[in-house]
């Protein structure tokens, strides 16, 4: 199996444009990335998948990429991304350029979700029935602040609130903690809210996850870790987006921390075995990780009950008697997100109970 060349894994680095720090980090992954993929009205979608959108960027089986996402906090809040955040005392000269130019430029089409995404990149061999693997290997904020944003009639507590409540969160560069209030900072740990493959068919809306991956809100999916889609269209046609700070299991209020993140990525196609997979599954360096989906919470707790038995099978050479038996006994699930219609559950099987 061809194998990604080596490349330098931190858990993230925090970007500001003209910091001589920033500058000496990309030189140093510059030789890693193959494809370089802006953020801009043409590389961008606002809300969906649409069906028949030609490649962006292209890219081959094993190489590695950097793509830059634009949140679509500040720019779904009733007015523009300055005016916005000039509420919340960032200066203007603080606001990202390209959330500027895709708040004037790019259509948000009706009923659509709220998310901007940036894609379809084409993975060169990727077929129907394969699997992609999408290693992540760093992240650079490109803005020092992020939104959490809640409102009236949606998250868990859907009668909390009586209007939206969008918080502007101020990052810390030095001790890479976000400052929520006086006297409580938050370790930042970076990810992409969403990372799809195209569906089947195109996508109206980008709030519900699937069998295609998209908006899971899966915090494990840090630095080091990898994600694995069945492919279900030539070239496999992957957008990510909806970057996050920081968030918690379960994502209860409906949003993170949302920010501007860029992502170094590699792609890796494992031919055929996506024909059997009904969910996305992850890794890392302590656990495997598998998924269930549904718009109820129960019944995604027993799809990810399932998916951990037949993973156990399947890589693991299990009965399924003894693959449920090890389920209760070592494996932790958890809500991964529980506001998005259709609900995550994810089952974290820790790696050093499988002695080598």
């Amino acid at each position: 199996m061809k194998i990604f060349r080596l490349i330098r894994v931190v858990p993230f680095a925090l970007a500001v444009s003209g910091c001589a720090s920033v500058i000496e980090h990309i030189d140093k992954l510059a030789s890693g990335i193959d494809v370089y993929v802006p953020s801009n009205p043409d590389t961008v979608v606002w809300g969906t998948l649409p069906a028949g959108r030609p490649p962006i960027a292209r890219i081959r089986s094993g190489q590695i990429a950097k793509i830059n996402t634009v949140s679509h906090q500040g720019l779904i809040n009733g007015t523009d991304p300055v005016e916005f955040f000039a509420a919340a005392g960032i200066a203007a000269s603080d606001v990202l350029p390209d959330a500027i130019e895709i708040y004037l430029k790019v259509p948000r089409p009706k009923d659509a979700g709220a998310h901007v995404l940036t894609g379809p990149i084409y993975i060169e061999g990727a077929e129907p029935g394969d699997m992609l693997e999408v290693r992540l290997f760093d992240f650079d904020f490109r803005v020092l602040y992020g939104v959490n944003n809640s409102n009236k009639g949606t998250g868990v507590l859907p009668d909390l609130h009586a209007k939206p409540y969008p918080k502007v969160i101020r990052f810390d560069p030095v001790r890479r903690v976000a400052l929520f209030a006086p006297g409580i900072r938050i370790p930042l740990a970076p990810f992409m809210g969403i990372m799809a493959v195209m569906p089947p068919e195109g996508l109206a809306n980008t709030r519900p996850p699937g069998i295609y991956g998209g908006n899971m809100d899966f915090n494990r999916l840090t630095a080091g870790a990898s994600l694995y889609l069945p492919v279900h269209q030539r070239g496999a046609l992957f957008y990510t987006g909806d970057a996050h700070a920081v968030q918690g299991d379960g994502e209860i209020n409906g949003t993170a921390i949302e920010t501007s993140l860029s992502v170094v990525m590699g792609f890796m196609v494992h031919k055929g075995q996506g024909k059997t997979m009904k969910w996305p599954r992850a890794e890392d360096n302590d656990n495997y990780y598998v998924m269930g989906m549904d718009v109820d919470l129960d019944a995604a707790l027993k799809q990810a009950a399932a998916e951990t038995v037949a993973f156990l099978q399947q890589e693991k050479g299990l009965s399924a008697a003894d693959a449920y038996s090890l389920a209760v006994i070592a494996v932790n699930y958890s809500v991964g997100e529980a506001v998005d219609q259709v609900q995550m559950v994810y089952g974290a099987i820790p790696k050093e109970i499988f002695v080598k």
